[in-house]
């Protein structure tokens, strides 16, 4: 269990996707999809209000920068400590929607991410990430 939240470590995450990197080799496009931004009863309080507050900023800046981190050694490492990252937990209350970013992340090896899309959904950013 993760010291600060109780859920289930990153760590096997990132190490599902370095098991299945060898698979890119062969032609295999793996594709992890997800929010970043997955706080629905936030998103759906600014949807009834009208709330022209953008939530998950900081957070998405946070993704954003270490996702496209040059060195895929501390690129991992601060995936892996996510939850440490400004504005985490009112991004994702629950792992499971950043759990196919870190698979991504580990099989893209020495590939380097970076941001494709973004958008406002629902009162909150909403990002996309692509490596290699």
């Amino acid at each position: 269990m993760c010291a600060i939240s109780g859920l289930i470590p990153a760590s096997p995450y990132l190490a599902a996707g370095q098991a299945l990197a060898p698979l890119r080799d062969q032609g295999v496009l793996i594709i992890g999809s997800g929010n970043s931004y997955h706080n629905m009863q936030v998103m759906m309080h600014a949807w009834h209000t009208g709330s022209a507050v953008v939530h998950g900023l900081d957070f998405d800046a946070w993704l954003s920068e270490a996702v496209s981190h040059p060195d895929p050694t501390e690129r991992n490492r601060r995936l892996l400590d996510w939850l440490r990252a400004p504005g985490a937990r009112e991004a994702a209350p629950r792992e499971e929607h950043l759990i196919p970013l870190l698979v991504a992340a580990g099989a893209a090896g020495g590939d380097s991410g970076a941001k494709i899309f973004e958008d406002r959904v629902m009162g909150a950013v909403q990002s996309a990430f692509r490596f290699g």
